[in-house]
């Protein structure tokens, strides 16, 4: 099998927890990576996650180079303009609001190299849609990573009606290279995972909402009886349940009555209970 590598050069717009498990990921494999955000406030935080990701990372014994050495290969930037023009990958990993995502798309086309790839981390929204706004859409697709980026196996990557086959080659060639699996779908409604993900979750919910049993039962029930590595209401908490209400309402939206969200998850979103992120979801995160 030939070798495979990852961009020289690879762009993270975002630094959320998602954006900085892609970095970290990325740098680690050996690119030189540059994370946009908004404020040098929030750049310096993205640079703490990934310095905090790749720490653990070295206690457990999973890093071959020293986190540091892997560390120097980072840059932050505060503004998209300043993001490397010679990037071989971007990687948008904003919030999941398609008006926000555009706009970032928009202005990044201008800025790469017309050889540059272009992807979404979007978990649910239209990659077509998003497409629709480029020059050339067809160097553009999903590449869809789960939490915690580092220790996740999958990237999910979601292939729009003009993107090249290229473009597709090239994007599990990089998939490879950071030691992941991976899926290829069709851009639909939720994809393949947050599609599934979310019926579970949203009727796990509904049964703790109805009484039929605690979250933890819940949880167990999916954990022992059916393997799965973690309950569908903690998995919930970990994602946020902003985000999975968010999700939610979209594919209410196109797909249907089968993923309105219960009320309970508007309820612990109205009162900020927002999973891990917050210290209490369905589960109380706080030690």
């Amino acid at each position: 099998m030939t070798d495979v590598t990852v961009p020289a050069t690879v762009s993270v717009i975002g630094g959320g927890r998602m954006g900085a498990g892609i970095a970290q990921v990325f740098a680690t494999a050996g690119a030189v990576v540059t994370i946009a955000e908004s404020t040098r406030d929030a750049a310096d935080a993205a640079r703490d996650r990934v310095a905090t990701g790749l720490r653990r990372a070295s206690e457990k014994g999973s890093l071959a180079d020293d986190p540091d050495s892997i560390l120097g290969r980072l840059d932050t930037v505060t503004s998209i303009t300043e993001l490397p023009g010679d990037s071989g990958l971007v990687i948008e990993a904003v919030p999941e609001d398609l008006a926000a995502k555009i706009q970032v798309l928009s202005i990044v086309e201008k800025i790469v190299e017309p050889t540059a790839v272009m992807a979404s981390n979007t978990s649910s929204l239209s990659i077509t849609e998003l497409a629709a706004v480029l020059d050339h859409p067809e160097r553009f697709l999903g590449m869809h990573f789960f939490n915690p980026v580092p220790a996740s196996l999958l990237v999910e990557i979601v292939r729009a009606p003009e993107t090249a086959g290229a473009v597709i080659r090239d994007a599990l060639n990089w998939v490879h290279a950071l030691g992941k699996s991976d899926v290829v779908v069709r851009d639909s409604p939720g994809f393949a995972t947050s599609r599934l993900g979310v019926a579970l979750g949203l009727e796990a919910i509904r049964m703790l909402e109805e009484g039929v049993a605690d979250a933890e039962s819940i949880d167990r029930a999916m954990e022992l009886g059916y393997r799965h590595p973690m309950g569908p209401l903690r998995s919930t908490d970990l994602v946020g349940l902003d985000v999975r209400l968010a999700i939610a309402e979209h594919l209410h939206t196109t797909l249907g009555e089968r993923f309105r969200p219960p009320q309970l998850l508007r309820d612990k979103v109205a009162h900020s209970d927002l999973g891990r992120k917050t210290g209490q979801g369905f589960f109380n995160w706080q030690s």
